[in-house]
């Protein structure tokens, strides 16, 4: 009878301390909730670049073109640049055409399956196996498509800047013109070419790596930008008023 009191009570205590920590667990719970809440609304206010909410990975498309360009794979990272880098060399310092590198390249490789395919016949080895290439017609409209959409859209934006209805694409495309004319007096265009892929291989990868700075920085320089950009849209407006005023 003395041990089965004892157990009773043992259950009893043990009912009462768990009543008395489920609330605090709960609360608990309810704690861990709230913070959760609080990090992913903190997240969701950070400033990024271009206002993208995806990673860097995924806006680059999350295939092989991303992972070349922000080196996941080094070796093959490495691979291309070293290629790249050889072609503008051979290109620009050798004085080398990009015709008769073609040329000669179609030459060796022609000469070479020729020689294999008569030889293979004397020593009865198998012939090299030259796979059928044909281009889906699917692709080249697909692509016809999208490049004239590109087209119809940049007419679209110098048909807004010529009509005067947009003062901040207007001085947007003047001075990505100016900057242009700069570098091409500079340059010639297979050397801002190279220029444009080795930015294009370093600067997502670094941005990758310093984002939150980067992110910080450039919301600054955006917000004062905006500030001069108001004053000065003020002044123009302001004098172009002026200027009708008077007429």
């Amino acid at each position: 009878m003395a041990y089965h009191k004892e157990s009773k009570m043992e259950e009893l205590a043990h009912k009462i301390h768990s009543k008395i920590s489920s609330p605090s667990s709960s609360s608990d719970s309810d704690d861990d909730k709230r913070s959760h809440a609080r990090a992913v609304a903190l997240k969701a206010k950070v400033y990024r670049l271009f206002g993208r909410e995806k990673p860097l990975h995924q806006v680059l498309g999350a295939g092989k073109p991303a992972d070349i360009l922000l080196w996941r794979n080094k070796k093959l990272s490495g691979g291309v640049l070293g290629g790249v880098t050889s072609l503008w060399f051979l290109f620009e310092m050798l004085d080398y055409h990009l015709i008769t590198l073609i040329c000669h390249l179609m030459i060796l490789a022609l000469s070479v399956l020729f020689l294999w395919s008569n030889v293979s016949n004397f020593i009865n080895n198998s012939p090299p196996t030259i796979p059928e290439v044909v281009i889906p017609e699917k692709c080249l409209l697909k692509a016809a498509s999208c490049f004239t959409f590109e087209i119809n859209r940049t007419l679209d934006i110098v048909r807004t800047i010529a009509t005067g209805k947009d003062l901040k694409t207007f001085l947007g495309a003047i001075a990505g013109l100016w900057f242009l004319s700069i570098l091409g007096s500079c340059f010639n265009f297979l050397t801002m070419v190279y220029i444009v892929f080795i930015l294009l291989y370093t600067v997502p990868v670094f941005y990758e790596k310093y984002e939150d700075k980067v992110d910080a920085f450039s919301e600054k320089m955006i917000i004062e930008l905006k500030k001069q950009f108001e004053v000065l849209e003020k002044k123009v407006l302001s004098s172009m008023n002026k200027e009708k005023k008077k007429d």
